[in-house]
């Protein structure tokens, strides 16, 4: 039996990960693509098409749970063998009378993926825009932001990266998606602002490659290299010192002019204490967005079974935007989805070795810093 709360709103954000507005506000961006080139054969016991509120409430639902098709359909009242025109009750299955969202049919259980898939498509093309670098003036917010939460001066960001499990058949398996913890997966790298929305993701690329590997792959890292990025304003200290733009990383990355990581020390001072101390709080940001995102869109924390790799990119990062669109829209990020435990569990970070004059430049001023 499948259980969710009695009040309605909170049932509807409880199985959606959206309240009713943004529900209405995702649906109004994929709604052209859903009526103009619906998916074959999405036809009900009634001869009519799936409507996109209910197309949609799949997708979310797929999405959100990462359980499979037929649990999906259960979760709406779907039997396999037994066609039921009666209205569900909200215990055993979600009655949203808003957008009519309570009857589905057996007969649509097998399109559940193609619906699914034709909402990912969708999505990917239509919400571009709610997942890209900011502009200057937003930066300069951001920057504002995490002075006044954290004390870091001109830092832009936190980036951090986590595992997608999946399995492979035989023949694709290989030590290329072969990682640290012998699972088969994909990584995802982030950069969040400070209220753990992404500014910046890349993903597609073997969990079996180094952290440090994979930044430089990254679209992100070139546009760092090529000053297209985290080349704004920079901030002049009391003590004379110019700071740049940055972000903050963890140990396996390695430390750059742009990219900050902890003093790693047998023996660390005090000074090289409290600045650690003050970059964790920091880059715990982009540790507790990945526990929000995969929480959140479970699909992304249960092992996958057989994906297709050339697909994956666009089911991630869809999630990556339905993240986003939650925040932005003002929407409250649910206290009770977040893992329960670290979203990469099992994997240690590796230590990355590789250190840039600037960037220990750049990162005893910021120490020096903390300490007046």
């Amino acid at each position: 039996m499948f259980s969710v709360p009695s009040d309605e709103d909170y049932a509807f954000k409880h199985f959606f990960r959206a309240s009713k507005t943004t529900f209405s506000y995702i649906c109004s961006l994929v709604r052209e693509d859903l009526i103009s080139r619906p998916p074959s054969g999405l036809i009900n016991i009634e001869g009519r098409l799936l409507s996109v509120e209910k197309q949609v409430a799949i997708a979310l639902r797929r999405l959100a749970s990462g359980d499979s098709q037929v649990s999906v359909g259960a979760a709406f009242g779907v039997g396999q063998s037994t066609v039921s025109q009666v209205p569900i009750n909200l215990y055993s299955a979600p009655y949203f009378p808003d957008f009519n969202i309570y009857m589905l049919y057996p007969d649509t259980i097998h399109l559940f993926p193609q619906v699914t898939w034709r909402f990912i498509e969708a999505l990917e093309e239509r919400a571009k825009h709610h997942l890209r670098w900011p502009d200057s003036d937003r930066i300069e917010e951001i920057k504002s932001k995490f002075e006044e939460m954290y004390g870091l001066p001109n830092c832009c960001g936190a980036i951090d990266t986590t595992h997608i499990i999946m399995t492979l058949p035989a023949v694709q398996a290989s030590d290329d998606w072969c990682d640290q913890e012998k699972n088969y997966s994909m990584f995802l790298q982030g950069v969040f602002d400070h209220e753990m929305r992404f500014l910046n993701m890349v993903t597609g690329w073997p969990g079996g490659m180094t952290v440090s590997k994979l930044l430089k792959f990254s679209g992100f890292f070139k546009l760092c290299e090529n000053a297209q990025i985290l080349d704004g304003n920079p901030k002049t200290l009391s003590q004379g010192a110019q700071i740049r733009e940055y972000v903050v990383g963890g140990i396996s990355y390695p430390l750059l002019p742009w990219l900050i990581t902890p003093h790693d020390s047998d023996h660390p001072s005090d000074s090289m204490v409290a600045f650690n101390e003050r970059h964790e709080k920091v880059r715990s940001v982009a540790a507790t967005a990945f526990q929000q995102l995969k929480g959140s869109w479970r699909i992304l924390s249960k092992v996958m079974w057989r994906p297709d790799r050339r697909k994956l990119p666009s089911i991630i990062l869809v999630c990556c935007l339905l993240h986003n669109i939650i925040i932005d829209c003002g929407d409250y990020l649910q206290e009770d989805v977040p893992l329960s435990g670290h979203h990469d569990s099992g994997y240690a970070d590796r230590y990355c070795k590789q250190t840039e004059p600037l960037g220990s430049e750049l990162r005893g001023c910021l120490t020096e810093h903390l300490l007046r």
